[in-house]
């Protein structure tokens, strides 16, 4: 998927400003050339009159800072911006550019600290400067975000010196801005190049050898020896005074339904990240590929209420406005409304479709009220039941026990995935296609089960 550019967040600049009060301090030089001072300690055990010598020689330094603080440009000479070089996307690098603009006719050293929030990057970001005078300079750092949806990037401090390095002057740029972290553009684009175009050559091969296959009217022909009856255009024969048969294609104008589960199960966390990013993530790759093939999509992210509802459309901008929404969908701690999410994909979707559904199971006795809601859905619409599996889980299931405690882990980990296997199976007698993934093959998974449903002619 190409990247829009105004995804990026946008260029913000602001003048320096005092940081504080007395925005000044002492520089490093300063307290090197007092420790210099010291030498007279020496002289002065015998000859206590070398005291004067080092109180004369501090007196000294403290008259070189005050000239070298008043020979400082004011803050209000410098400015600072900040431009993001890519969209801010979850767990991919995008890098920041800072650039520091010099008024002054002085040579600065500046270090600058951009007030960047953990869920962009971990630690300090902090930069050095040399910038000449009436001139500028930029320096970039990376950030790798770790949490979807709205993030604060605060402030960028500044402290500068000039050319002595022996005072020095500290300020701040007012560069706040709220940015949003899209879930991951790079998978997205990943199977929107590589696995669209590859399955989508295999059904057309198929398609040529398989004359009618859909339902969507292409063009007219004249009847050939083996053309199905009902495929006559009986209206064109007779215009024509020869039998004419409809041609159909696989329809590309199909509406797909995005369903995600945001309650407490789609918290657990692997490798870093939620069952519901590794969700959103699969979502985004399939709204791409969908969109691609000239599909309708929509979204209903649900929690204890439906957080977002998207109503199916095409075309790039409804992209734009599905990678919005997948932006902002959340983890809730409370159990989903699985029944209330049915219901308002039942109320507003009335013609059959394709509904993708990625959740996860509760690990009760009774039979999970997300199984129950899903069967409701058979009857009317194509139902594509996704589960991202537990990896630890299965490693359990399929280890040797060494001790009776390690028996009982295993069996009862086995038991579980026995559980999960017979409530898919569940499903599928009932008409969905229910599968369990993996989460680093979750995306994978869902395209290759909705072109499985385009292929196979299932809407």
């Amino acid at each position: 998927m190409s990247q829009p550019v105004s995804l990026a967040p946008p260029r913000v600049t602001a003048q320096a400003l005092p940081q504080k009060r007395l925005g000044f301090a002492f520089g490093p030089r300063f307290f090197l050339l007092l420790v210099v001072g010291f030498i007279w300690l020496g002289p002065a055990v015998r000859q206590p009159k070398f005291l004067w010598a080092i109180l004369a020689w501090d007196a000294l330094m403290l008259v070189a800072w005050a000239i070298d603080l008043a020979l400082l440009p004011l803050p209000k000479t410098l400015s600072v911006a900040r431009e993001w070089l890519g969209p801010a996307a979850l767990s991919v690098e995008t890098k920041i550019r800072l650039t520091l603009e010099n008024r002054s006719s002085t040579t600065l050293r500046a270090a600058l600290q951009d007030n960047v929030p953990p869920g962009l990057r971990q630690d300090v970001a902090k930069l050095e400067f040399l910038v000449a005078p009436r001139g500028e300079a930029s320096q970039e750092y990376a950030v790798r975000p770790d949490k979807r949806g709205p993030q604060k990037v605060g402030c960028v401090y500044l402290r500068y010196q000039g050319p002595l390095r022996i005072a020095e002057r500290w300020a701040v740029a007012k560069l706040a801005q709220e940015v949003c972290v899209y879930p991951n553009l790079q998978e997205a684009q990943r199977h929107s190049i590589y696995l669209i175009r590859s399955r989508q050559m295999e059904i057309e091969k198929r398609y040529t050898r398989i004359r009618g296959a859909g339902r969507e009217f292409e063009s007219l022909r004249e009847y050939r020896e083996g053309d199905e009856f009902r495929d006559i255009s009986w209206s064109a024969s007779a215009r024509r005074g020869k039998l004419v048969t409809r041609l159909y294609q696989i329809e590309r104008s199909q509406t797909v339904w995005l369903v995600l589960d945001s309650g407490r199960l789609m918290r657990t966390r692997i490798a870093g990240l939620s069952k519901l990013d590794y969700a959103v993530n699969a979502a985004l790759s399939l709204g791409q590929v969908a969109l691609g093939s000239g599909d309708r999509i929509g979204l209903l992210a649900y929690g204890r209420s439906v957080q977002h509802r998207l109503l199916p459309y095409r075309g790039s901008s409804h992209l734009r406005h599905l990678i919005e929404r997948l932006a902002h969908v959340r983890e809730e701690s409370g159990e989903a409304d699985h029944l209330q999410a049915v219901g308002e994909l039942l109320s507003s979707q009335k013609r059959r479709s394709l509904v993708v559904w990625i959740t996860e199971l509760a690990e009760t006795a009774m039979t999970p009220e997300v199984i129950d809601a899903a069967s409701q859905l058979t009857s009317r619409h194509v139902v594509v039941f996704v589960v991202i599996g537990q990896p630890d889980l299965a490693k359990m299931a399929g280890r040797d026990p060494d001790s009776i405690a390690d028996m009982y882990q295993v069996t009862a980990a086995q038991e579980m995935m026995h559980r999960r296997e017979v409530l898919l199976a569940r499903l599928r007698q009932r008409g969905a296609l229910a599968v369990e993934v993996s989460s680093a093959a979750a995306s994978t998974a869902v395209v290759n089960s909705y072109l499985e449903v385009k292929q196979r002619n299932l809407l």
